[in-house]
């Protein structure tokens, strides 16, 4: 569809006025406690680490939830993401590709797992790059399977590293940003403060400026990744860090970055820092 130069001014105003109208004031985190199942017990609020300025505290996404969408979490028997979570549970022994090997075949029972996602993404040294978790994933189903890599964002992906965060609920997160790992947390940085697309809006005006408000219908959180991957109730189906910050930069009416991209793993280890400290809670659950 074409539209004349009239409508197309129109919608260039219509941005500007949304980039600059004021969210509606809400509530900030409740002051609830997370334990799943009775008995693990989640930290849901502690200190910033020390790179992170302008917060005296930060909080999990979980605190800015409704207390019915805060339950759904709190039991696993109620958690829509377990079906994910079981499912990928099955691939976990399933030999695939042409060493004939499983991720058990290596790793055995995925207990053994408890504590990856928390440092994910991290310097790989041998391949001298930050990785994220999805790219550690393909690397071991491309060469130490003989298998095909997995779409960075497909089901099969992001039901396995749900499966990974499960077995490391509670334990903290404890993303390394220094050494070599340092200049792509940089790029990761100024990624979140960048003001992107036709609203010109960035992370940090959302997440950094706004937690605690309302958009739309919407209670803004601080932004933090500790939750992931999260079912979501708006689409509900289990979705990856990388396809939040996909639609979150298409939000802004931009021309978005690919899942996998340097950029959104650049974007990711920045934003995982952020959180240091906070319980890993994957598979969460989320508006």
């Amino acid at each position: 569809m074409t539209f004349g130069p009239g409508i197309t001014g129109a919608l260039c105003v219509a941005a500007t006025l949304l980039a600059s109208a004021p969210v509606l004031a809400g509530p900030g985190p409740d002051d609830d406690e997370l334990v799943v199942n009775g008995k693990i017990v989640m930290v849901t609020e502690t200190s910033p680490p020390a790179h992170v300025e302008g917060f005296d505290r930060i909080w999990s996404g979980w605190r800015f939830r409704t207390d019915e969408t805060q339950a759904m979490q709190m039991d696993d028997f109620d958690n829509p993401a377990t079906l994910f979570v079981e499912a990928a549970a099955g691939v976990w022994s399933m030999a695939d590709g042409s060493a004939g090997k499983s991720c058990a075949s290596c790793h055995d029972d995925v207990s053994t797992m408890a504590g990856v996602k928390a440092v994910y993404p991290k310097w790989n040294r041998a391949e001298g790059e930050v990785r994220s978790i999805e790219m550690q994933v393909n690397d071991c189903r491309t060469t130490r399977m003989g298998a095909e890599a997995w779409q960075y964002d497909g089901g099969e992906m992001t039901n396995t590293v749900a499966l990974l965060a499960s077995v490391s609920r509670g334990m903290p997160v404890n993303v390394a940003i220094d050494g070599p790992a340092r200049e792509t947390w940089e790029r990761g940085r100024e990624m979140y403060y960048t003001r992107f697309g036709q609203l010109e809006l960035s992370c940090a005006n959302c997440h950094e400026d706004n937690y605690g408000n309302m958009i739309r219908a919407d209670h803004l959180s601080q932004g933090h990744t500790n939750g992931f991957p999260a079912y979501r109730l708006k689409n509900t189906r289990l979705n990856s860090v990388h396809s939040r910050f996909n639609g979150c930069v298409r939000d802004t009416r931009a021309h978005t970055f690919a899942p996998g991209s340097p950029e959104f793993v650049a974007l990711e280890l920045y934003v995982a820092s952020r959180g240091n400290g906070l319980s890993i809670e994957g598979p969460s659950v989320r508006n």
